[in-house]
């Protein structure tokens, strides 16, 4: 019973210090202990604890009982000193047994949640780069197209430019074209005169023709 207790404390002590130390053998203990918490492993880990803490209680008793017979008599004899120094030995062992246990219990737990906890960090850091870089182009984009926008209004502004220009000589042609139209009425009036006077000339030639031709015509006869 001694030489297991023994066997036991100094395959936790071993077991801890692969555990604290960043070793080659600590990423196969990790592993390892990942497959005793799945299946049936919780459950045969849990029988041996309760196993021990039953021996550890009868150990707890007999002590207890040796003492109560030690009080009694008065006095302790060799067979119950050896008991006692025994049992307290067991005791002892298997309470340290036990305390290692959950020591390596919580040293794995503490590990799997530090490995997690990296993972997020890690995770968290990529998407921290991403962003960082997303700022990055965000911003070179924002540069081109504010470039973009400050030529646009350099065009805009000379085409609004070109545009005064074309409409100042859009009016000039407007105003020509009012001048001309004028004068083109004047030239119509002035044909119209004209054709009046023609009219009013022949009207005249004709009546001297017929007076012409009634003075030949009594000269005649």
């Amino acid at each position: 019973m001694l030489q297991l207790l023994y066997t036991a404390i100094f395959s936790e002590m071993l077991l801890i210090l692969t555990l604290v130390f960043k070793t080659p053998l600590r990423k196969l203990v990790i592993v390892s202990l990942d497959r005793v918490k799945r299946g049936r492993g919780p459950i045969v880990v849990t029988t041996v604890g309760v196993t021990l803490i039953i021996v550890l209680a009868s150990s707890l008793y007999s002590m207890a009982k040796i003492q109560e017979r030690t009080i009694e008599a008065g006095v302790l004899n060799p067979t119950d000193q050896v008991l006692f120094s025994k049992h307290l030995l067991e005791a002892s062992l298997m309470g340290f047994v036990l305390f290692l246990s959950l020591m390596i219990d919580r040293l794995h737990h503490y590990i799997r949640e530090l490995r997690l906890l990296r993972k997020t960090m890690e995770a968290v850091k990529k998407q921290s780069r991403s962003f960082d870089d997303d700022k990055n182009g965000n911003a070179e984009e924002h540069k081109a197209l504010a470039e973009e926008i400050m030529a646009l209004k350099s065009k805009v502004k000379k085409l609004e430019s070109e545009c005064e220009v074309k409409g100042n000589k859009a009016k000039t042609l407007e105003t020509e074209v009012e001048a001309l139209k004028k004068q083109s009425e004047g030239f119509l009036m002035e044909y119209d005169r004209l054709l009046e006077d023609n009219q009013n000339l022949r009207n005249q030639l004709n009546t001297i023709d017929h007076s012409t031709l009634n003075l030949d015509n009594k000269k005649s006869m």
